[in-house]
């Protein structure tokens, strides 16, 4: 069976990379989704965008045949029921709108929106237009999480205390000519949909909503590090939005609350085994979980180290952790997600990352931004309810 997905923004590095070629083109290798009745389901592409060149040939480059730069006459076509938005934060919105109105199911990447009231609004026109929505939740679907959402579903922790993230690396600025920047320039200014904290605090709320508890209250320190970048054209410009963010959340655990730290910086180098680590400590027990990795330490196994600085250290503290074991295929993790959306489209399975659940990210981070603005804490309320998930 096909079905036809209008892909808006694959020239970009995540649109690209993860969304087409690891997710779209390799589901396309294998032959399709497959369905519960037996059917397999076969994307068909269509790149939109606004350079035809580059999106010819990322087009011949992997197998696609069609593209375009209208975007109307895409939307216009009932034979495409499915639009992807990777476009800039900015833009995102009107573009979904557009699909709604067009009669599109509609997968996008996060943040959702600028705002919480766009957010929202989103969510509504979806509902009275009776299309599936999405938002990107990829973080869930890591094999490093996946083992730690485990380990707390089995209780392996005890009664959780506290949850510690770090995540991020050094983004070059542009000024060394055998560096160029890792990632756009537009992520750097806040007029564009940058920042640091609109983009990953989306993440965070809902790694920490479905894996530990939901969050409560938040306060965050932002900064701006770097000051001046250079463009993709070459020019230096002033860095407008936040590059890295110090947060402290409060999440309702089963037997009380958990506090949960994450750092954020697109200015650390890393010292750590992966560019994200989350370090989960309970009563029974400890985890430290990466992307795909993930080690415990029971009770049992807990040493008793002795504060003595005169000394050489005589533990070893790695040797205590025991690496958990992958229940199941560690398939790509945007991947995992698309299926599971197109299922949701083709065949009715439940879907629970729509857009009310993208616009709980997009309020984590207008609410990390006022408590920076006014170093204070806040709380954070529920949104309203949507027609809810199914299943």
């Amino acid at each position: 069976m096909r079905i036809g997905i209008i892909m808006n923004g694959v020239t970009g590095r995540m649109g690209l990379n993860q969304h087409l070629i690891r997710s779209i083109v390799a589901i396309r290798k294998e032959g399709g989704v497959a369905l519960p009745n037996g059917d397999r389901l076969v994307p068909d592409p269509i790149l939109v965008g606004r350079n035809e060149g580059k999106l010819r040939d990322i087009a011949a480059a992997h197998g696609i045949e069609r593209v375009s730069i209208d975007l109307d006459a895409c939307l216009a076509n009932p034979a495409d029921a499915v639009y992807f938005d990777a476009t800039l934060t900015s833009q995102r919105v009107a573009h979904v709108r557009r699909a709604i109105a067009a009669g599109k199911h509609v997968y996008c990447e996060k943040p959702l929106a600028p705002t919480t009231a766009e957010a929202l609004d989103l969510e509504r026109a979806a509902q009275r237009a009776k299309v599936k929505h999405g938002v990107v939740q990829d973080k869930l679907f890591l094999p490093g999480v996946r083992k730690l959402k485990r380990l707390v579903d089995d209780g392996f922790f005890g009664r959780i205390l506290s949850v510690r993230g770090e995540f991020g690396y050094w983004v070059f600025e542009g000024m060394d000519e055998d560096q160029s920047p890792q990632r756009p320039s537009w992520n750097y200014r806040k007029e564009d949909g940058g920042g640091i904290i609109l983009d990953m605090f989306a993440h965070w709320r809902y790694l920490l909503d479905h894996t530990f508890g939901a969050v409560r209250a938040v306060q965050c320190s932002g900064a701006t590090h770097i000051p001046e970048r250079v463009d993709e054209a070459g020019r230096r410009y002033p860095v407008t939005a936040d590059d890295a963010a110090y947060a402290t959340f409060v999440l309702a655990g089963s037997g009380g609350d958990i506090i949960a730290q994450f750092n954020s910086s697109w200015a650390v180098r890393v010292y750590r085994d992966d560019l994200l680590q989350i370090q989960v400590d309970g009563t029974l027990g400890s985890a430290v979980a990466g992307l795909r990795g993930c080690k415990t330490q029971s009770r049992a196994d807990t040493p008793r180290p002795v504060w003595n600085p005169d000394e050489p250290n005589p533990f070893d503290f790695y040797d205590q952790w025991r690496e958990v074991p992958l229940d199941g295929v560690a398939a790509n993790a945007f991947r995992a997600q698309w299926e599971m959306f197109l299922r949701h489209v083709a065949a009715d399975e439940p879907f629970r990352h729509g857009f009310g659940e993208g616009a709980k990210g997009v309020q984590l981070a207008e609410l990390g931004l006022k408590s920076w603005g006014e170093r204070r804490w806040i709380d954070v309320p529920p949104l309203p309810k949507g027609e809810g998930v199914r299943g």
